[in-house]
């Protein structure tokens, strides 16, 4: 039996402790001031960069990984970029590893 793609994708985003911290700190939704005044679901880089205690660049290398993989959507708005978890993503995730393991 082969994995896809799309799951190795998946599991390479999700195999670094620092990504699924982020990912943790996406579930959480806990509202940062600065999402709350755009009235945002996500988390803007820098709140995740509080959360995380990370640099924007190592930051910004994690989230195009997530990104990429399909397991954290990302919004562009003026100056600020917002990240949310992808559920539907996450949920396909759990399946497909239930599926083939």
């Amino acid at each position: 039996m082969t994995i896809s793609p799309t799951l190795d994708h998946s599991l390479h985003a999700i195999a670094d402790p620092t990504r699924r911290r982020i990912l943790a700190a996406l579930k959480q939704r806990a509202v940062s001031t600065s999402a709350l005044v755009a009235g945002k679901n996500g988390l803007c880089a820098g709140d995740i960069e509080e959360r995380v205690r990370l640099s924007q660049p190592t930051i910004s290398h994690h989230m195009t990984i997530l990104t990429k993989a399909g397991l954290v959507e990302a919004v562009k708005q003026g100056q600020w970029r917002w990240y949310r978890r992808n559920e539907k993503a996450l949920r396909q995730l759990v399946k497909s590893l239930r599926a083939q393991l």
